[in-house]
């Protein structure tokens, strides 16, 4: 099993601790959360079991006993409690007593247990998606590779140095919240010469290759955040940098995120960097995201206003949205070999992009202004059954689909355009 979700039917794992018409009831070490709303006739639950021969075999058996049909499985190997595996599964409502001698016999039999419920699901129709911005503690270890394990392609996997390195900047990742401080790194002279190497060479190329965003930024991440040659960049300093121009903020990651749970970071005006850095024996390529990656390439636009209120746009179309708009959205030159063309999102979004070698096309828009409407454009023909919005003062997302929230969105911008009116009229 690879460390994401394998799903029957491509479908993100929709966990949250709301429990918005149902109850919770505890059964020993399991949990199980059933539902009132009748229009799902979906149990759903999540457990562990330990990673060891026959035990998922013995664990489907018991459903199979009762005559219990799972609808929807899916398992990764477990961030929290490791050499375990959690199991997602959703389950006929019609099943719910048998469900209960399940649970016991897994609890006495097998040693399983539940970390937490998941939510009913309306025919798996409207995947789950953080509603604020604590949510994003869910899924922020859910990495889909690497992380403290390499692949065998990895440059760092036969450096056992590099390896036990890559462990401690991933616990660091796992055992973050929202609100906590970033904890600080103190990075090793190799490290800091394998970010040197990148950071002399981009800055050559910053000039004719950059935008003139990023260019203005740049110099003011040197002078505040400690952006140099030879010293690697704290992710808390980052963090309270971009805050104070944009309200993005970063928090750490062990490794590459699914696109649906990078983009709902967006969503928040949050970018998830990794903070460890790639293998001092291949300075200039990296198989994943590192440091040098977030700070030296994403980071500086982040900066930028236009820019800010363009990724939030993308991450707020993702929520909510089909798995085949995901990728569409998730899809968004230094050779003389790349094709250049206008910008359109319908077809940007079906533009495949290697990882190993430059990109074959870039989509060049006028400004960040016009991609931004665009975009807006694009993400009105996602189907969803409800609009999004988010409060920046609560740091959640308001889901428009009454006319209690219809009419406190009109109140805000009719408050909003009035203040604009006033500002003209005192500019005449």
């Amino acid at each position: 099993m690879d460390a994401a979700f394998r799903t029957v039917n491509g479908n993100h794992c929709p966990e949250t601790e709301t429990e918005s018409s149902g109850t919770r009831k505890r059964r020993g070490s399991m949990y199980l959360e059933e539902e009132t709303d009748k229009k799902s006739e979906v149990i759903s639950c999540i457990f562990f079991l330990k990673e060891e021969v026959g035990a998922l075999a013995r664990t489907l058996r018991l459903f199979e006993e009762k005559g219990i049909n799972l609808t929807h499985i899916e398992s990764r190997p477990s961030q929290m409690n490791k050499g375990q595996y959690e199991f997602f599964i959703n389950v006929d409502s019609s099943c719910s007593q048998a469900l209960d001698e399940v649970i016991n016999s897994l609890r006495t039999q097998i040693s399983g247990h539940v970390l937490e419920l998941s939510r009913n699901k309306e025919k798996d129709t409207v995947p789950w998606f953080p509603n604020d911005i604590q949510d994003l503690d869910r899924f922020a270890n859910q990495i889909l590779s690497y992380g403290s394990e390499l692949d065998a392609d990895h440059p760092g996997f036969t450096d056992p140095v590099y390896r036990a390195r890559r462990k401690e900047f991933a616990d660091i990742a796992y055992n973050y919240k929202h609100g906590q401080v970033i904890p600080r790194v103190e990075y090793t002279e190799e490290e800091k010469a394998t970010w040197g190497t990148v950071f002399k060479e981009l800055k050559t190329l910053y000039p004719t290759h950059a935008c003139r965003e990023h260019n203005r930024v740049f110099p003011l991440l040197e002078k505040y955040c400690g952006y140099r040659q030879d010293n690697i960049p704290q992710l808390e300093d980052v963090s309270r940098f971009l805050q104070s121009c944009t309200g993005f903020r970063l928090r750490p990651v062990a490794g590459l995120l699914s696109s649906r749970d990078f983009l709902a970071g967006l969503a928040f005006r949050v970018f998830h960097s990794t903070q460890y850095i790639r293998h001092g024996s291949k300075p200039r390529y990296t198989p994943e995201p590192d440091v040098c990656h977030e700070l030296l390439g994403h980071v500086p636009l982040f900066a930028d206003p236009n820019f800010a209120q363009f990724s939030q746009e993308i991450g707020l179309a993702s929520l909510g949205a089909p798995d085949e708009y995901i990728e569409k959205l998730a899809t968004y030159c230094l050779t003389d070999k790349p094709k250049l063309q206008p910008f359109d999102p319908d077809k940007t979004s079906l533009q495949k992009y290697p990882i190993t070698e430059y990109q074959p096309a870039y989509f060049v828009a006028e400004s960040f202004e016009d991609a931004k409407e665009k975009v807006r454009k694009f993400a009105a023909t996602i189907p969803r059954p409800f609009t999004v919005r988010y409060n920046p003062y609560t740091q959640s997302i308001e889901v428009l689909d009454n006319t209690l929230q219809l009419r406190n969105l009109a109140d805000s911008i009719r408050s909003e355009v009035g203040k604009l009116c006033e500002a003209l009229r005192k500019l005449e």
